[in-house]
């Protein structure tokens, strides 16, 4: 047993010294990753005060935003990288209780470097913004504050994940390194902006909508109940209005689905995102009176409301 743990930190120990150059920080409380030259890879909630990217040589410098993805928590830096080279990416993805090796440059403390293994496969959470973020790994590795934004990297060095945050006081979450998160990552360092269908509204989800509408005497229904309306915003020139349930859309000329929670119309809105048109029909509840309200979400696009 003493052997195993012996060849256990020669291991750990002598990945973390090659990956070191790779591994940077990012800002005032984040890390990062050098993802290809010139190029940092990281959160786009370390995306605050003075964008400064420290180096394991000791390097300092300033860095540009070559793109950010703040709903999807990702982000591109353009900064000098020199002599640091860019992570290699895993072949295969992360597996089940695979073995992994977190590691990060949080700001002011040096590198870190700790094992776990992959406790959990396609869990979601809430990015930045509020929208659902789908497919993260979940890891054992205990990561100190500073760390989001570095590496998870399997045996050989090879990026596995993006670290994001930690759940509550137990483990961390991670983007999961494959062919998506690099098409995000060339994307974002083109300086695109994902475009996702945004409706402009605050949700309450299905269980506090049912209780409200218990409360005015309104029989109960599953779906996401609107409690603001953004002005200006789609669903505003929709005629949304403050109380309406959600109950089903249809994105562009697709079918209807049922909407039973906002994770429901967070799926239809992305669908929405890639329709033709780019709009979606969204059957909803004003009391007890079901009306079809069509958002369109180009800039200034037309909308008709009609009873169903």
């Amino acid at each position: 047993m003493r052997q195993i743990f012996e060849q256990l930190t020669v291991a750990v120990g002598e990945l973390a010294s090659s990956v070191s150059p790779s591994v940077v920080s990012v800002g005032p409380a984040g890390s990062g990753f050098v993802f290809a030259e010139g190029l940092v890879a990281t959160n786009a909630h370390n995306l605050r005060g003075d964008l400064l990217v420290s180096f394991s040589d000791g390097r300092t410098e300033t860095a540009g935003v070559a793109g950010v993805d703040a709903e999807g928590d990702l982000a591109v830096l353009s900064v000098r990288t020199g002599d640091a080279p860019a992570l290699r990416w895993a072949d295969s993805p992360a597996q089940l209780g695979q073995a992994v090796v977190g590691m990060s440059r949080p700001p002011g403390t040096g590198l870190r470097a700790g094992l776990g293994t992959v406790t959990g496969l396609d869990v979601a959470f809430r990015g930045p913004a509020g929208r659902l973020v789908r497919g993260a790994l979940e890891h054992s590795v205990p990561l100190a504050h500073g760390s989001s934004g570095g590496p998870l990297l399997d045996g050989g060095g090879n990026l596995v994940g993006l670290n994001t945050h930690r759940v509550g006081d137990g483990f961390y979450l991670a983007l999961p390194a494959g062919t998506e998160l690099k098409a995000r990552l060339e994307a974002l360092a083109r300086g695109e902006v994902p475009r996702r269908a945004r409706l402009g509204v605050a949700l309450a989800p299905s269980h506090v909508a049912r209780r409200l509408r218990r409360a005015v005497g309104l029989p109960d229904r599953d779906g996401a109940l609107v409690q603001a309306v953004e002005q200006g915003g789609p669903a505003a020139r929709a005629g949304l209005r403050r109380g309406d349930l959600i109950v089903s859309a249809a994105p562009g000329t697709g079918p209807s689905r049922s909407v039973r929670s906002v994770e429901d119309l967070s799926n239809a809105l992305d669908e929405a995102a890639d329709s033709q048109p780019l709009g979606v029909v969204l059957g909803i509840l004003r009391g007890t009176e079901e009306l079809s309200v069509a958002v369109d979400f180009t800039e200034g696009g037309a909308t008709e409301e009609a009873t169903a």
